[in-house]
């Protein structure tokens, strides 16, 4: 029988811009046009996702973790189903489920399993896909998440952002009003996501365009992972002084949040169980996302 060849990805299938923002390296199918294997690697430090914790107890971010699944799925749309990179990806949910001590820095190879667990066509097209990952390190699962898109093309893509397709204006840097970096579970200023609001449990969001790392291309809205991190740091300042490292985390997005809108505005509240916190977002009175998360 022949071997299967591991096929590399690139920067641009993973939607980066740069290598060492790029976690996926190679893949493979498993089972037709449903199931492909990916490896991935983690680094051990990196400017933006970095571990967590101090000497043997460093740990990966989660959010590493899902900027990993949310490549390969990007870079397998690509790569594996023809999807040309022109068409626009519209996030409705992402969910994770990790075990923070499977995260350990060790031995930065991990191995993905990706499936596609619905693939819509309209027209010849990508509609729309519901995806399931598992992640493993060492033969043991380590996390294990999904998510859920639409798809859609240059025109439909226009028609749906009506005159919001321009990429946005440069937004505040570094020198930005920001709540200290140490209760968002952040050690640099710049990478704090949120500004103080008019209350104990509300912030800001914080939009700074030229971050390297949340900012590599172009955007004609503010990007649902931004959203993403900015709800586990608006979940660590909640639980301040007690860290908060989430296990678990579903974020919803419910619709565009534009650059020329009204700030954004982030709150958090206890959430059903123990060491959970919703945030939700909003902009000018409207609903951008809800995100639940839970403290492992």
């Amino acid at each position: 029988m022949q071997k299967t060849v591991e096929r590399p990805l690139s920067p641009q299938l993973c939607h980066r811009a740069r290598g060492e923002d790029t976690f996926p390296v190679e893949w493979r199918p498993l089972d037709g046009r449903e199931r492909f294997a990916v490896r991935a690697t983690w680094p051990a430090d990196h400017p933006f996702f970095a571990p967590l914790g101090r000497g043997d107890e460093r740990c990966h971010d989660p959010l590493l973790v899902v900027e990993t699944l949310r490549q390969s799925t990007m870079a397998l749309l690509h790569a594996a189903h023809g999807m040309p990179l022109t068409r626009h990806i519209l996030l409705g949910e992402i969910s994770l489920s990790c075990d923070p001590a499977g995260l350990a820095v060790a031995g930065e190879d991990v191995d993905i399993e990706v499936r596609f667990t619905e693939l819509v066509s309209r027209g010849g097209e990508l509609s729309r896909m519901r995806v399931e990952w598992t992640v493993r390190r060492a033969a043991g699962v380590v996390a294990t998440g999904g998510a859920d898109a639409r798809f859609a093309g240059p025109g439909a893509y226009r028609r749906l952002r009506g005159g919001h397709v321009e990429p946005g204006v440069v937004r505040p840097g570094p020198d930005a009003r920001r709540i200290p970096a140490d209760r968002t579970g952040r050690t640099r200023p710049e990478d704090v996501l949120l500004a103080p609001g008019d209350r104990a449990d509300a912030w800001e969001l914080v939009v700074d365009t030229g971050h390297p790392t949340l900012f590599q291309r172009p955007n004609d809205h503010i990007p649902g992972m931004l959203f993403l991190e900015a709800a586990r740091q608006a979940a660590t300042a909640a639980a301040w002084p007690r860290p908060f490292v989430p296990a678990e985390l579903r974020i919803a997005f419910h619709r565009y949040a534009e650059f020329d809108g009204g700030p954004c505005l982030l709150r958090a509240e206890p959430g059903s169980t123990a060491g959970s916190v919703r945030v939700t977002g909003h902009q000018e009175g409207e609903p951008l996302f809800s995100c639940a998360l839970r403290s492992g």
